[in-house]
């Protein structure tokens, strides 16, 4: 019963996502896909005195991953940079709510992959932490 009710939130998430859209002000935008299944992701961060003020995205793909990227935006503005730059994993796995297929598991965290490498000049890719 409990995972109906999370993919369900995860469809909501890919119909109506959160934070979707360019943000024209961005300090910080960063590129994400998955060539195995051609998922794309851009996420469009502004930065504001050491912490992350406004997160956006704009994507394309399968409901995981456009629906992790809309969770991520929604559980990062606020936080601390220094925070974000390791940013764990497992939160975004943990706010889908249903087990992710290692064939998916690329899907669910390009979103948080992609925000490390965006904070991390380049680096800090596939890290499981």
């Amino acid at each position: 019963m409990t995972s109906d009710l999370y993919r369900e939130q995860i469809l909501d998430h890919y119909k109506n996502p959160h934070n979707f859209g360019e943000l024209d002000d961005a300090d910080v935008a960063q590129e994400g896909d998955n060539p195995l299944c051609g998922d794309v992701i851009t996420l469009y961060l502004k930065l504001d005195d050491g912490k992350l003020s406004r997160a956006t995205f704009r994507g394309r793909g399968c409901a995981i991953s456009q629906a992790s990227a809309s969770m991520l935006t929604d559980m990062i503005v606020g936080k601390p940079i220094d925070e974000l730059r390791h940013f764990p994993t497992q939160a975004v796995l943990d706010e889908l709510g249903v087990p992710i297929s290692p064939a998916r598991m690329k899907c669910a965290t390009l979103a948080v992959n992609t925000l490390r490498v965006a904070l991390n000049g380049g680096a800090g890719g596939d890290d499981d932490d």
